[in-house]
């Protein structure tokens, strides 16, 4: 028994260190590929659907669908983009109101701080008047100074984009022309079972993380664009929607549309509004803590404080893509643990009955 609980140890650190490397280090460089594969796996019923029915190959397929992915997805993005457009003049009129501001506080405090240290105001002000206009022509020049390096990291972007985007199309395009002999060699060799029911895991996980982000993307939306009108602000209800959507990254969150929201309510004196919309950040982001463990650990089999520990980890081993890599890397060991081990007992019971 000790020596099975120590080969278990064994086997779980194995697994435990072969997944960090392959997250860490081989997922970066055939990501496009590996999104690819859960693709067409993911569709591959669809697909061969639709080629039985309208007889349309799976690769043409394949291409169709992703064609009318991107699509709607350019789309949205499209009314996004209009939106932040359009409120680009309102945005730019109230950073110059709160650059009026600053100076007319700072100017404020430099009268009282003068007074009350009995000195002389004029130099003070003058003095905090030159670091305020330096601070503000430092960052101006800043931007200008590094306009010409930021362009050629975002052209340099665009390119690893464009190629990632390339390389899944393409590769998407022959996995479903090939994707049944890939799983038939799979399923004839016993070794790759394992390797079957890991794949099959991960996309069970995969599609309750899409479900669970959309619900909570709904829900912070509904209750963004809810808060917000009640608030007074204009445009309360696209507002929240785009609060909503960006809740689904978790680079940005609510936060990047609702705190510069208050910030401009304030420059308004709406304080009460203010007040409503981080109110609204704050409830969307115990909202998110509180369903997100609930929702993927509970329909992917996986307890919710398992959920936590993986997010946790990942995020100390990853940074921010930990969020996505934890709870998966999680997955990956539990399932290929689940499957060695299944194997195991199954072989040693044959030799048992032999």
């Amino acid at each position: 028994m000790g020596i099975l609980l120590k080969n278990k140890f064994v086997l779980t650190g194995v697994l435990v260190l072969g997944v960090y490397f392959f997250l860490q280090y081989i997922t970066p460089l055939i990501a496009p590929v590996l999104i690819a594969m859960l693709f067409v796996t993911i569709f591959g019923p669809g697909l061969l659907k639709l080629q039985r029915k309208l007889h349309v190959h799976r690769q043409i397929g394949a291409l169709l669908v992703l064609l009318l992915g991107s699509g709607v997805a350019i789309l949205l993005l499209w009314v996004l983009g209009s939106f932040v457009i359009s409120s680009l003049p309102g945005w730019l009129e109230s950073l110059s109101r709160l650059q009026y501001s600053m100076a007319e506080l700072m100017n404020s405090v430099s009268v009282g701080v003068a007074e009350l240290l009995g000195l002389e105001d004029n130099n003070l002000q003058k003095n905090i008047r030159t670091w305020v206009g330096q601070g503000t022509d430092i960052l101006a020049g800043a931007d200008v100074s590094k306009m010409l390096d930021y362009s050629l990291s975002s052209v340099k972007w665009l390119g690893h984009v464009g190629a990632f985007i390339v390389v899944f199309l393409v590769s998407s395009v022959l996995l479903a022309k090939d994707y049944d002999e890939i799983m038939n060699n799979l399923l004839d060799k016993e070794e790759y079972h394992v390797v079957l029911e890991v794949i099959c895991g991960i996309i069970r996980y995969i599609a309750v993380y899409v479900k669970a982000q959309m619900i909570l993307m709904l829900t912070n939306a509904l209750i963004c664009s809810v808060l917000l009108s009640v608030a007074g602000i204009r445009q309360g209800v696209l507002w929240g929607l785009m609060a909503g959507l960006l809740d689904v990254f978790p680079f940005v969150g609510t936060g990047i549309v609702l705190l510069p929201l208050a910030v401009v309510q304030i420059l308004e004196q709406n304080y009460v509004a203010a007040g409503i919309c981080v109110a609204t950040c704050v409830i969307c982001v115990v909202v998110r803590d509180a369903l997100e463990p609930k929702l993927i650990g509970k329909k992917a089999g996986i307890r919710p404080i398992a959920v936590l520990i993986a997010l946790y980890a990942g995020i100390r081993l990853f940074g921010l893509w930990g969020i996505i890599k934890g709870p998966l890397g999680y997955v990956i060991i539990r399932e290929s643990y689940e499957g060695i081990t299944k194997r195991i007992k199954k072989k040693a019971d044959v030799q048992a009955e032999v």
